[in-house]
């Protein structure tokens, strides 16, 4: 019988935790003996995840766009080349974290119209403090489309419990069932959840929503969902992206991707991406100085540095107001 290969895809807002739980699940399938590879999608131009991952591990690349937008007919390609090329046990789909995810959903059902994969699970990762500061307003963009993954889920993990107070546990978990009453909650911190229970339950689910992998489009609400080099990527509201990270640069290596689609959704349009090469080590406190200084509308940044009081290179994250070098 021909191999059908199953797939994994990884939901979540911008610095939620979704390449800790990539790192983890790789991990588990190495250990159970199987050859696990990976579609990584990324807004900007540099992959930093990929060098995370790590490079015994087959991986596609897709970036300067998103899987729901600009770039989701790669999908179907990448999978289709990496299950011809590398013939993986299993594959894995990190999507952007701004990306629409019932869109990602439609782009893998639609490869697995003419190849043999199986869509498995979405699993979101929900940063528990971005949420419950988000919820106390109730209104904008990223609250809607946080809500969007949510609801999309056939797995939960709600990452970073140690930011929140026991009250508070409570309030999210009631919060999150509200919107999404199928998906199993797994609470974590850096995701350490039992991979095998979450990996387990899709027929459970499935039976539950009348889909597959649990996915239930009657909670979904289409009309709100809106290396060697040295660098490092932002992710950031666009209308304060003038203020957020202004460096001079005598090479101009600054990008900025915005996106401009003509499709009808909305689920990302107030973010862009901004990338910077630096051309020399940067000072370490000035560099911590300037994170320090971040206001709250830069959601993520990441990169690779080298400090000018060392020799060694460092992997730089942020994530909602949390440097981690």
């Amino acid at each position: 019988m021909e191999h059908v290969t199953p797939i994994y895809i990884l939901s979540g807002f911008l610095g939620s935790g979704k390449t800790t739980l990539l790192i983890r699940l790789i991990a588990h399938w190495k250990e159970q003996g199987l050859r696990p590879a990976i579609v990584m999608n990324e807004i900007g131009e540099v992959n930093i995840d990929g060098l995370i991952a790590g490079e015994e591990v087959p991986t596609a690349e897709m970036l300067s766009g998103c899987i729901c937008c600009t770039i989701r007919s790669d999908l179907s390609s990448e999978i289709a080349t990496l299950v011809q090329r590398e013939q993986p046990d299993v594959i894995v789909i990190e999507a952007t974290g701004i990306a629409n995810p019932m869109e990602i959903l439609d782009a893998a059902a639609e490869a697995s119209l003419y190849m043999r994969i199986d869509v498995k699970k979405m699993i979101t990762v929900v940063d528990a403090a971005h949420l419950l500061h988000l919820n106390a307003e109730q209104k904008g963009k990223t609250y809607r489309l946080m809500q969007e993954q949510i609801r999309a889920a056939s797995a939960l993990i709600m990452n970073k419990m140690d930011q929140v107070s026991e009250q508070d546990e409570e309030t999210i978990r009631q919060l999150v069932e509200r919107w999404n009453p199928y998906a199993p909650i797994l609470p974590a911190v850096r995701c350490a959840v039992n991979v095998e229970e979450l990996l387990q339950g899709e027929e459970r689910a499935a039976m539950e929503t009348g889909i597959g992998g649990g996915v239930n489009p009657a909670n979904f609400d289409t009309q709100d969902a809106g290396h060697d080099q040295q660098t490092m990527n932002a992710h950031v509201r666009e209308e304060d992206a003038a203020h957020s990270l202004h460096n001079d640069s005598s090479h101009d290596p600054t990008h900025v991707h915005s996106h401009d689609h003509n499709h009808a959704h909305d689920s990302h349009d107030h973010v862009m991406s901004y990338t910077y090469y630096f051309s020399q080590p940067v000072n370490s406190v000035e560099f911590e100085r300037l994170i320090a200084e971040l206001p709250r509308d830069v959601y993520r940044a990441k990169g690779i540095l080298t400090f000018s009081d060392t020799n060694s290179r460092f992997l730089f994250q942020y994530a909602f107001a949390n440097p981690i070098l």
